[in-house]
């Protein structure tokens, strides 16, 4: 076994090292050039298309509303409160300023994700719109493309089961068991059956769940956030000041926190940024072609929302209180460094936001992925692999939160690098299809 942990230490490393950054940036940028900007220049019609994408209009499955919020399920999660404290308490403030610079080319990604998604999506045996990552690259790069299909159907239904299920359940019932002593396998039995729950009525119930849970969620914890920040207005431009200038200066050694170098801030801001809103993983298009509209520009218009609203909005808000209360400098990392810094923006409430927010959203994290790892097993096996698949999704619950998953934890995060590379090799390839497609939409849409 120490064997089989240090080989896979040594993959993570590789797969996630430089070079991986370098492709997810590059990408990003590639893409946000080939579109002449767009996803900033019209991130308003965006948002108009989100308003009007409450009604459904077209073929689809799920309004282009609850795809977004489907989407956003699977990635707003312990990356927003846990993986933004990691990346300052490791690599001090100016990791924000690399977060920020990760989503704004992670739009384009999200964007062309969608459109190509939409494109090539397909219709099941069972009636359903399918599509993502294997179906672009089987249908739009060829057959002699399809083992790299399968390559990302494997890697997504296998990673699913670490960082969107058994590392989930296992945050929600430590979070549980800490401030409220509910044992972890009575919160691992109790998520199992919500979960089955709405599993069993399949995407437009998960869907429709998504649809009031993550607006509602998102609400209280931007809102909580910003109460903090609004108490302490007079930090925040220093706040800003010291998370620019960091990024390209050295983070001097203070208090607990052991200084870092402006690599470091970079590599920790892009990893933890692309954790949180998963720009390239090729993870959100998957729910994005389920949604009902009769153009996939428009919902492309839609899907990059997802990167803004999670790394630009929500991730910015729990950056913003980490540096403006001073709590990265106390040593500690990860969800309780989020939790120690509400608490001292917001006195005997503020933990309780913290909390209350990584049980739902790890939650939801769980419904998302499982839409993610049911279409990798049917791309794989069938229509006939759905069900088999939900009571393995379910059954993994209850083990995951009462196990420790330090291994499962890194075989996870191995197994989204591996997904992403198949993603943005055929996002590098079929990307002109999306120039060309958003060329045309806005030619005749203004």
């Amino acid at each position: 076994m120490e064997y089989l942990e240090t080989g896979v230490q040594w993959l993570n490393g590789l797969v996630w090292g430089p070079l991986m950054l370098v492709l997810i940036l590059g990408t990003g940028l590639f893409l946000t050039i080939g579109l002449a900007f767009m996803p900033i220049r019209r991130l308003g019609y965006g948002f108009r298309m989100l308003w009007r994408g409450r009604h459904g209009s077209g073929e689809g499955d799920i309004t282009a509303f609850n795809a977004l919020m489907t989407a956003l399920s699977a990635t707003v999660g312990t990356g927003n409160i846990a993986g933004v404290a990691t990346a300052v308490a490791v690599g001090g403030p100016g990791a924000v300023f690399w977060m920020w610079c990760t989503a704004l080319v992670g739009m384009a990604t999200k964007y062309t994700e969608a459109v190509l998604a939409v494109k090539y999506r397909e219709v099941d045996e069972a009636g359903n719109h399918v599509g993502g990552p294997m179906y672009y690259i089987r249908n739009g790069l060829g057959t002699n493309w399809r083992w790299l299909a399968a390559a990302f159907a494997v890697f997504g239904a296998l990673a699913g089961f670490g960082i969107g299920n058994m590392v989930q359940a296992n945050s929600v019932a430590d979070v549980l068991e800490t401030n409220l002593g509910i044992p972890f396998w009575v919160s691992g039995l109790v998520m199992a059956v919500l979960v089955f729950a709405v599993l069993i009525g399949g995407i437009r119930r998960i869907a429709q769940v998504a649809g009031k849970l993550v607006p509602f969620m998102a609400a209280v914890y931007v809102l909580g956030g910003m109460a903090v920040i609004v108490a302490n207005i007079g930090e925040v431009p220093a706040a800003f000041l010291s998370i620019v200038e960091q990024a390209f200066t050295p983070t001097a050694a203070t208090g607990g926190f052991a200084g870092a170098g402006v690599m470091l801030a970079v590599q920790m801001g892009v990893a933890r940024g692309i954790f949180s809103n998963e720009a390239g993983l090729g993870s959100a298009p998957i729910a994005h072609a389920a949604a009902q509209t009769d153009d996939p520009v428009r919902q492309g218009t839609v899907a990059m929302l997802g990167t803004f609203i999670d790394t630009l909005v929500i991730c910015t808000i729990t950056a913003l209180v980490i540096v403006i209360t001073g709590a990265w400098t106390d040593g500690t990392t990860g969800a309780a460094l989020s939790s120690a810094a509400f608490g001292q923006g917001l006195p005997g409430f503020g933990e309780w936001i913290v909390s209350f927010g990584l049980v739902v959203f790890a939650f939801t994290t769980i419904l998302g992925w499982s839409v993610y790892g049911e279409r990798c097993a049917e791309y794989l096996f069938g229509v006939k692999a759905v069900m088999p698949f939900r009571i393995l999704w379910v059954l993994a619950i209850p083990v995951g939160a009462v196990v420790k998953l330090s291994f499962v934890w890194l075989v996870a995060d191995t197994l989204n690098a591996l997904m992403a590379i198949p993603n943005l090799i055929a996002l590098l390839l079929l990307g002109p299809v999306a120039f060309r497609l958003t060329r045309e939409y806005f030619r005749s849409n203004g």
